[in-house]
Parts: structure tokens; sequence; C-alpha cells
């Protein structure tokens, strides 16, 4: 009789340890901005107002040409850090405008801009 005792609270005891790690776990979603990932900048469809889906997502640093970008759109920064953005008239991040600081964004006209380059 003590063996079956024995037996029936190895189980309890097993089963209750399953059922207090068996609580469902959820990943953190990522901190984002009208669909900007953090981290990134991202630039939405002309005339979208407000901003929702981005068209362009850039995380990396440096230049980044872009190619039909015409009338207004807004640009977001939502880098972290003190991260900027400026848009450029010229490819390959030449001829820049003043810095877009991070964690703002401006409704802008691209058709002018050649490129858009993430700083440090």
């Amino acid at each position: 009789m003590r063996k079956l005792f024995r037996g029936a609270a190895a189980l309890a005891t097993a089963t209750v340890a399953v059922i207090a790690l068996s609580g469902t776990v959820q990943a953190k979603p990522a901190d984002s901005w009208a669909g900007c990932p953090d981290g990134a900048v991202c630039i939405y469809p002309q005339n979208q107002n407000p901003a929702v889906k981005p068209t362009h997502v850039f995380y990396s640093y440096g230049a980044h040409n872009l190619n039909g970008q015409y009338g207004n759109h807004w640009v977001l920064n939502n880098q972290y850090g003190g991260a900027t953005a400026n848009l450029c008239t010229g490819y390959n991040g030449a001829g820049c405008g003043n810095p877009i600081a991070a964690k703002t964004g401006v409704y802008a006209d691209l058709t002018p801009i050649n490129s858009i380059r993430l700083n440090r």
C-alpha cells in the first residue's frame, strides 16, 4: 500500500510540474512605428497618409539608391541610439539634405531624391 501511495505522489508531483512548465511563452514583438520595424528607416507609398505599411525598409548604414519614387512620401527613421538618415539628391548618398533624427519622420517630395543614407 505504501508503494502505491509513493507512486501516486510521484505521479501527482510530475503532473503539477508539467502543468507549471507548460505555460505559453510569447515572443515580445519588435517595437514598430506605423509598420516600420525598430532599427529601420522606412519609405511609404506615395500619398499614403497616415503611414501604414512601408514599401521600402532599410537596416544597414550607408547609402541606398532609390528608383521610381515620385511625389510625397512618408519617410520614418525608426532607428535608435541617435542614428540619423538623410534624403539625398545624388546617387550613392551625394548631395544630402538635413538629417532626419532617430524616432522622427518627414513627409517629403521624393521626386528629386535619388538615394537615402543611414548614419550611425
